[in-house]
């Protein structure tokens, strides 16, 4: 009887033993399901701000082949290169020495190295207020034949045989005007088929004045005066251009 009380208390320990030892685990489960819980009924927190995306490198592509460089051997139109050049191409009228009109429109055209040479020449000279008329710029070799039988002069008019080089459109007749386009004083008339058109004679005195001015812009360029006539510049490669017979 003894033994079996002695029993039951023993247990009757273990039990509650039992019991306390399930209490703080319970506890814990419960706490953690609190928690877990508690974390989503939370509000979230914020995050970074996002970052700005960086766009991916353009493709790189294989350079093109090099293009052919400009020609420096074309006709151009001077009225493009030089605006404000003054155009009274003589032989598109019938004011010139033949009386007769030889060009079929009145359009000043040179070689592309010829035309920025002058270019240059025309900005010198603008800085002075004066600006470029132009009486004869290109002239095809068929018009030179026609000038050769009314002056068969190679002072004055070049044979047709060895050429002009106004036919290689290295060669231009030019005189200045002043700022507004207005006529300045010159030596002589265009086309002047004398001594006094001799760039010795041409290029002293006060009527000299503004002829000095342009040849002296034009050498700066690299331009030669031809001795007889004080209007008519060489480009200094003139010869190494061909003849041509290109319609106006």
């Amino acid at each position: 009887m003894t033994r079996g009380l002695a029993l039951a208390a023993i247990l009757a320990g273990c039990a509650g033993d039992t019991e306390r030892r399930a209490e703080p685990a319970a506890s814990q489960r419960a706490a953690s399901v609190q928690r877990a819980t508690s974390a989503d009924t939370a509000p979230a927190r914020p995050g970074p701000p996002p970052q700005p995306t960086t766009p991916p490198p353009a493709p790189v592509h294989a350079p093109a082949p090099d293009a052919d460089p400009p020609r420096t051997d074309d006709l151009v139109d001077i009225a493009a290169v030089i605006p404000d050049a003054v155009l009274d191409l003589r032989y598109a009228t019938a004011d010139n020495f033949t009386g007769a009109v030889l060009y079929p429109k009145a359009i000043c055209k040179l070689r592309r190295a010829v035309a920025a040479r002058l270019a240059k020449a025309a900005e010198l000279l603008r800085r002075q207020d004066r600006r470029l008329l132009l009486w004869d710029c290109y002239r095809p070799s068929s018009i030179q034949e026609e000038l050769w039988k009314r002056v068969p002069d190679p002072r004055y008019v070049a044979n047709p045989k060895s050429g002009s080089r106004h036919s290689r459109g290295a060669a231009v007749d030019v005189a200045l005007v002043d700022r507004a386009g207005q006529p300045v004083v010159l030596p002589t008339k265009f086309d002047e088929f004398s001594e006094a058109a001799h760039r010795d004679r041409a290029l002293v005195g006060p009527r000299g004045v503004e002829a000095r001015r342009l040849a002296d812009a034009m050498a700066a360029e690299g331009f030669a005066g031809m001795p007889t006539e004080w209007w008519h510049f060489d480009a200094p490669d003139s010869a190494g251009y061909a003849l041509s017979n290109e319609p106006l």
